[in-house]
């Protein structure tokens, strides 16, 4: 259930897109040309000497004009996600240009040294440019560069003319291949981002407890099996990702980075929690997926700031009660464990939004997620673990709920309140046992994915295209009737056309049936049953109308001959 959500991304500075084509004229400083398949940069855009910001990223430019040097003014160019392979000479007289982007291009490596005559360069994002070297030209001249991408490469070091780059706040070198921590990163004393995840480190430097302006180091998927008692050094550490290494303890020192918000162990062999991580109270989100973990510690309970807590894939056999003091908590996820019982104090956790509890050992479903009236997300699947039977009734008291996730069980049935679920957007009942689906989910109008891939059903509710905002719905691997399976193949549209058809031939059977009896009934020839009925009501056959009306319980009289 859980996602890696520790790791923030780098993003390039948004801008605000335009639903209509901006006017252009001589006086344009910002234009946006992304995502129009561009194959060259067009003429009319050069002509715009006043342009500050160009994006031109996510097109198929192959090469960058020698008049690009008539954007005088520039400052931020983005061409990443293009085909280029050269750049021109001209390129390095752009001297305002402050940020460059030139990521997902297949350069070659030869025409990088042009970007070192950017002088006011502050941003250089160079992601997935199959580089193995990074010029030294560039970090010998570009001395105000405060952001350098180099992420998805093949680096295995840094030249050491990069510390020249005193003014550098952020590097990213995640996926690359460096086996030891770049030791001259260690002198760059403005450094505040370090992201180092996805490499083949062993050991991280006592020195880097010389960067005590450090905020956020990913060092996360590498070959760590300890940390340097030195790192406690640097106070001002909000975001540190250490999962998937080696690690079986954290160093004391630790203990003083009070300012921690952002914790990741996941994937460790932890065994226990750190009693140190218990005086991190400032602490909102915290992996300890796959950390070996039979229980929490009783100081656990002060960490009332958390709004993550990820215990999944550990060896929990019961739900640790003190859990439900964490008042703040947002997302929790507790996948993969033994838990058999909810306790009742669940329902404390008035702000969880998402609860995933899938791969664990209930016998039945737990009432107690029934008091939950936040949550909107809940993960039930069992690919593992026992198998649910019946999901309750009460599930309707989960009027905030947007996505329900019972895969993997063996459901024969769905609960008709599903139909009283006005947010309701997602119904995931995969690989269940069920025959039939409840008539009432043709009332959940907010569905937008029904998943039902591989159960017992052969009908549909012939009001379910009714869902007007049903985008998705998954009906493979079904011994599917009405509508038969090449109907279904062929997709929602298909569906939707068999039901209105189904329905217009039922209405038409219904008007003809009842127009048959009416007509028979009339005729005095419709069944005993009719017949009587109409009588009581007081009405007579057109045989009855030939002959005198005769008094109730009196005897015809003969007439004499």
């Amino acid at each position: 259930m859980s996602k890696d959500l520790l790791k923030l991304q780098e993003h390039s500075p948004k801008v605000l897109l335009r639903n209509d084509p901006p006017q252009v004229t001589d006086r344009t400083f910002f234009i946006d040309a992304s995502n129009q398949s561009l194959t060259a940069i067009p003429l009319e855009i050069l002509a715009l000497k006043e342009l500050e910001e160009v994006h031109l990223e996510n097109n198929q430019i192959e090469a960058i004009p020698e008049d690009i040097q008539q954007l005088k003014n520039v400052r931020i160019l983005y061409l990443n996600k293009n085909k280029l392979q050269d750049l021109c000479l001209e390129l390095g007289t752009l001297s305002n240009l402050e940020g460059l982007d030139l990521s997902y291009n297949p350069l070659l490596s030869s025409s990088l040294p042009v970007i070192s005559s950017l002088r006011s360069l502050r941003e250089l994002r160079l992601y997935q440019t199959d580089l193995r070297e990074i010029p030294i030209l560039i970090c010998k001249s570009l001395r105000h560069l405060e952001l350098l991408g180099l992420a998805g490469n093949h680096l295995e070091s840094l030249p050491k003319e990069i510390v020249n780059q005193t003014k550098l706040r952020e590097i990213y070198l995640r996926k690359n291949q460096f086996k030891e921590f770049p030791q001259e990163l260690c002198v760059l004393y403005d450094l505040e981002i370090i992201d180092l995840d996805e490499n083949k480190l062993t050991a991280i430097p006592e020195e880097i407890g010389n960067l005590t302006r450090l905020q956020k180091f990913y060092v996360a998927y590498n070959n760590l099996t300890f940390l340097p008692e030195s790192l406690g050094q640097c106070r001002k550490i909000s975001v540190l990702d250490l999962s998937h290494n080696l690690l079986h303890s954290i160093p004391r020192t630790f203990s003083e980075l009070l300012e921690m918000t952002e914790m990741g162990l996941s994937g460790n062999r932890l065994e226990k929690v750190p009693r140190l991580i218990c005086k991190w109270t400032s602490l909102h989100l915290l992996y300890l997926r796959d950390t070996g973990l039979c229980a929490l510690r009783r100081s656990f309970k002060r960490l009332d700031n958390l709004r993550f807590l990820d215990l999944s894939q550990n060896h929990l056999d019961h739900f640790p009660k003190l859990i439900c003091g964490l008042k703040n908590l947002e997302i929790l996820a507790m996948d993969d464990n033994q838990i058999g019982k909810l306790p009742l104090e669940l329902g404390l956790l008035s702000n969880l939004k998402i609860l995933g509890l899938s791969g664990n050992e209930f016998s039945s479903f737990p009432e107690e997620i029934f008091s939950l009236v936040s949550l909107e997300k809940l993960y039930m699947g069992q690919d593992q673990g026992s198998k649910l039977t019946q999901v309750p009734e009460h599930i309707g008291k989960l009027q905030s709920l947007k996505e329900l996730y019972v895969e993997n069980n063996h459901l024969e049935f769905l609960p008709v309140s599903l139909g009283t679920m006005p947010n309701l957007e997602v119904l995931d009942c995969r690989h269940n046992l069920l025959k039939q689906l409840p008539n009432a989910i043709c009332q959940a109008q907010g569905l937008k994915e029904l998943l039902l891939e591989d159960n017992l059903l052969t009908h549909l509710p012939e009001n379910l295209d009714r869902l007007v905002n049903l985008k998705v719905l998954t009906l493979m691997d079904n011994p599917m009737e009405d509508p038969p399976e090449e109907v279904c193949a062929q997709g929602n549209e298909a569906i939707w056309n068999h039901l209105k058809e189904n329905r217009r031939k039922k209405i038409m059977v219904t008007k003809i049936q009842a127009w048959w009896r009416g007509t028979m009934v009339r005729k005095g020839f419709g069944k005993y049953e009719e017949l009587i009925k109409t009588r009581k009501k007081g009405k007579t056959s057109p045989k009855d109308k030939k002959g005198k009306k005769v008094e109730k319980g009196k005897p015809i009289k003969e007439k004499k001959k």
